[in-house]
């Protein structure tokens, strides 16, 4: 088989060089970044590229990116993406982005040679393969999405302004409504996100996390102080 690498540490790209090698395939080209990762491809035509969620410039999101823009100009291009942690947004963008001859794993299961050559033929042959850890991640997060999705439109306004640390009196001001139907709303939200009452409080913190992890807006506060969270319930 084919294959590219682009990944900027050299101890983990002369490591892969290496280990495909070993295994009988052949490497056309290993880059330290994707500045020349089109023309590459373009010029080496390998069977499968395996690039860094991050690489330089900023090391944030320019792997994923070129994974992403590569997938779109070349469908049949077979993609594994490797990255030292679990990146859920990237993991998502990429998934859905394609179908089929996709990898996302992290590093640490290069580690297992035999593993890590068995999902290269895989991803090749046109599977998608998942590092167990992204699946558990990505489930995760569409059952928090599962029960945000619960929520009526007058809730979610409720737990927005929760989380923007307003009080009971200020949410009923903001919405036009009675204390009491506030108060009836976060009973509800409080169902609904699965919050079983305690004695701390701590739920009306916990709704606020909820909506910030479901993509809410965080609020801002003057020099960056944490906002309070108003009336415990």
């Amino acid at each position: 088989m084919r294959i590219l690498i682009c990944e900027d540490s050299a101890l983990l790209r002369e490591g892969l060089v290496r280990v495909l090698e070993d295994a009988g395939h052949d490497v056309v080209a290993a880059l330290a970044d994707a500045t020349h990762l089109d023309e590459t491809v373009d010029e080496m035509n390998p069977d499968l590229t395996i690039i860094d969620v991050r690489l330089p410039p900023t090391w944030t999101d320019e792997g994923v990116r070129a994974a992403i823009a590569l997938r779109a100009r070349l469908p049949r291009l077979a993609v594994l993406v490797l990255s030292q942690y679990v990146e859920e947004r990237y993991a998502s963008d990429l998934i859905a982005s394609s179908d089929g001859a996709l990898g996302y794993l992290l590093k640490d299961r290069v580690a297992d040679v035999s593993d890590f050559l068995e999902a290269i033929d895989r991803i090749a042959g046109g599977a998608t393969v998942l590092d167990p850890e992204v699946v558990a991640q990505l489930l995760n997060r569409r059952r928090k999405d599962e029960r945000m999705q619960r929520l009526t439109d007058r809730e979610a306004s409720v737990l927005a302004l929760i989380a923007e640390g307003r009080s009971n009196q200020a949410i009923a001001k903001t919405l036009h409504v009675t204390e009491g139907s506030v108060e009836k709303h976060i009973t509800a939200v409080f169902q609904k996100l699965d919050l079983e009452p305690d004695e701390s409080g701590n739920r009306r913190v916990l709704a606020a996390l909820a909506h910030l992890e479901h993509g809410g807006s965080r609020p801002a506060t003057p020099g960056g102080a944490t906002p309070q969270m108003g009336t415990n319930r």
